[in-house]
């Protein structure tokens, strides 16, 4: 493993003639990060992981002073591979000006999370971008707990006609469910325990979509939410995504959720 806080010190140690692959994250690396590591070496020669708490696609300052740091764990975990190359940089090693793009997503980046979250996927196109510029990898890997982000950086990559394969990987989960996340860090043993419903909700509305409409599953998931004690529903939705932009092809539908639990935000989903 070496380690690089400068692009261009970086790029003088790949080797341009073998496949590489590039696995972006924001740290507080957990075994879901790590899956898509391990993936990205199957498929490659050398693979590139990124550690950088990109602060353009924060639209809540609270969140980004919050947002769990230790690059000393990440590093440790990190260590056994080998063919890896780490990029942690500062931030004036990747911006001129601390500044999103502003790009065209069509409704795909105005429903869900670009709803809840306005201007975070300007941020995350714009570092992924600028990563892609950078190292001109052959093949991104993303994890699917994050589905609408993974469209929207396909959304990307066929808009600007780049030349990488993005590759989306299985949702790791604890062994009660709960989609690995940076942020389940930040719960409490009881807000954990409430966490570990929203799975269990997924799998209750797959199984109720057969009978019920979206807006009475929707009701029931909000219910069972509010009945306990650190949960609020953001969002409840079942639909295909794809349909959302040009750029795409649907690929059937999905079950998304958004919720409080506390005053940590989590995402999930699994397809229909």
């Amino acid at each position: 493993m070496r380690v690089f806080s400068s692009n261009k010190e970086l790029l003088k140690s790949i080797n341009n003639q073998s496949l590489i692959g590039i696995v972006p994250t924001m740290g507080s690396l957990h075994d879901g990060h790590l899956s898509l590591v391990k993936k990205a070496l199957n498929d490659n020669n050398q693979v590139i992981v990124s550690i950088y708490i990109n602060p353009t696609q924060f639209n809540n300052k609270e969140d980004l002073k919050a947002y769990p740091r230790n690059i000393d764990k990440d590093l440790e975990k990190l260590r056994d591979f080998k063919d890896i190359i780490v990029y942690n940089p500062s931030d004036n090693d990747v911006y001129d000006k601390m500044t999103s793009k502003d790009y065209d997503f069509d409704e795909l980046g105005k429903v869900m999370e670009g709803k809840y979250r306005p201007g975070h996927f300007n941020g995350v196109a714009t570092i992924v971008q600028k990563l892609f510029t950078m190292f001109k990898p052959n093949n991104a890997y993303f994890g699917e707990k994050d589905f609408q982000q993974l469209l929207i950086i396909k959304a990307l990559v066929k808009k600007l006609k780049l030349r990488i394969k993005i590759i989306g990987c299985e949702t790791i989960r604890d062994k009660f469910g709960l989609a690995l996340s940076s942020r389940n860090n930040l719960m409490s043993k009881e807000e954990k325990g409430d966490a570990r419903e929203i799975n269990k909700l997924l799998f209750k509305a797959k199984k109720m979509y057969i009978s019920y409409s979206v807006e009475e599953i929707r009701e029931k998931v909000k219910e069972k939410l509010n009945s306990l004690n650190c949960c609020k529903l953001e969002y409840f939705e079942i639909d295909d995504l794809g349909r959302y932009s040009k750029f795409l092809v649907e690929d059937g539908k999905r079950i998304f959720i958004a919720c409080w639990i506390g005053k940590t935000r989590l995402i999930d989903n699994i397809p229909i």
